[in-house]
């Protein structure tokens, strides 16, 4: 993007999102410096919910460390004219590779929670995942943005609960459906428990109407395995799924090549790779480990996105080059809607569509098609 087109978004955040709002102080030049800021202004509590991962936080550790660890063999002498960041996905342009993962409970960092997420969404034409556990109403949301929005559905249980919400997300003008299968049972969180972290009262989850009820299971059942478990979505709740949506479906949160093959041959629509941000499952695979054996699989312009430790632009071409065609960020814009709103949002994508553009140019890259014939060295 030319730094005019990055005035003009921001401009529109500022205006149509954050009207009267402080402006984005100048150290905010990166996603680790928002990061920093965040923490500064975000009770502990809340920030040992949003930073921890699972148990002892290896997968978390580690989800950092595989990107940092690649370096990318930069190509010279190439023809940068006319250069661009768009790709083609269903039949819809989209103007880069960037998507705002989804996240649960925005109100505990912008009292404009997922409203101000999609406001800053659609100043710079990113598409946004709602979550299920989103505090504000999914048609509230379509109205507050011009932003592409996909529905990520927690399976509530039962498939008549689970087709309610995906109906609701249907008229409200939501473009996929993407089913999280990663998280059967939320995940232990030592520093989250350490805090003392609660959701407060008025922090509702409200496109929820009710809690699935866990079964009971018989004498002499696991509690668990036959109790909460027993709710999780199976493969056949996905050719269900498949059969009750004309939208795109999208399976989050895929790692091993037999899912892959098997949703391809299902007919799913395409895959994120993900680990829930290591907050589910320690000592889990990294989905950058992971990527690579899932594009080997599946057909060569199979959609498959990375979710996961991404904190920089180059990051994302690290991402393109090994066989991604997107990639889906959480913490960052979160960092950037704690800190200042709906232009916090706006302005992180922007810092990181600049460090995708600049590393692009310097790899020698005009297009994304291009970005996916580089080397990358683990």
């Amino acid at each position: 993007m030319t730094q005019g087109g990055v005035e003009g978004a921001m401009t529109r955040a500022k205006e149509g999102a954050m009207t009267g709002t402080m402006a984005i102080a100048a150290h905010l030049f990166s996603v680790p410096a928002y990061e920093q800021e965040a923490q500064a202004v975000l009770p502990p509590a809340i920030w040992a919910y949003l930073s921890g991962g699972a148990m002892s936080e290896t997968t978390l550790g580690a989800n950092r460390e595989s990107w940092e660890r690649l370096q990318l063999v930069p190509r010279r002498l190439q023809a940068l004219t006319g250069g661009h960041t768009r790709l083609e996905l269903w039949g819809k342009t989209y103007e880069h590779p960037i998507w705002l993962a989804p996240v649960a409970h925005q109100q505990l960092f912008h009292a404009e929670a997922e409203l101000a997420s999609a406001q800053g969404a659609g100043a710079t034409q990113t598409p946004m995942l709602v979550s299920s556990f989103a505090n504000r109403r999914l048609e509230d949301i379509a109205a507050h943005s011009s932003a592409p929005l996909w529905f990520q559905l927690y399976w509530q249980g039962s498939r008549a609960a689970s087709l309610a919400l995906i109906r609701r997300a249907e008229s409200a003008g939501y473009q996929a459906i993407v089913l999280t299968v990663d998280a059967p049972h939320m995940g232990i969180r030592d520093r989250e428990r350490a805090s003392g972290f609660q959701l407060a009262a008025d922090c509702l989850a409200v496109n929820l109407e009710y809690s699935p009820i866990r079964p009971v299971p018989e004498p002499g059942r696991h509690p668990l395995f036959d109790g909460l478990f027993a709710l999780a979505p199976v493969w056949e709740d996905v050719v269900w799924l498949k059969s009750q949506t004309s939208l795109p479906v999208v399976l989050k949160g895929i790692l091993h090549p037999a899912d892959a093959q098997q949703a391809v041959q299902l007919g799913v629509d395409g895959l994120i790779v993900s680990n829930h941000g290591g907050r589910v499952m320690d000592g889990c695979i990294t989905p950058m480990d992971a990527l690579p054996a899932l594009r080997a699989v599946t057909p060569e312009l199979y959609p498959l996105f990375l979710d996961s430790g991404i904190r920089r632009g180059s990051e994302v071409v690290k991402a393109l080059a090994l066989g991604a065609t997107a990639v889906m960020v959480g913490r960052p814009y979160v960092y950037g809607l704690a800190v200042a709103g709906a232009l916090g949002v706006a302005h992180v994508v922007q810092l990181l569509r600049e460090e995708l553009e600049v590393t692009m140019g310097q790899c020698g890259c005009a297009s994304l098609q291009a970005v996916r014939q580089l080397t990358v060295l683990d």
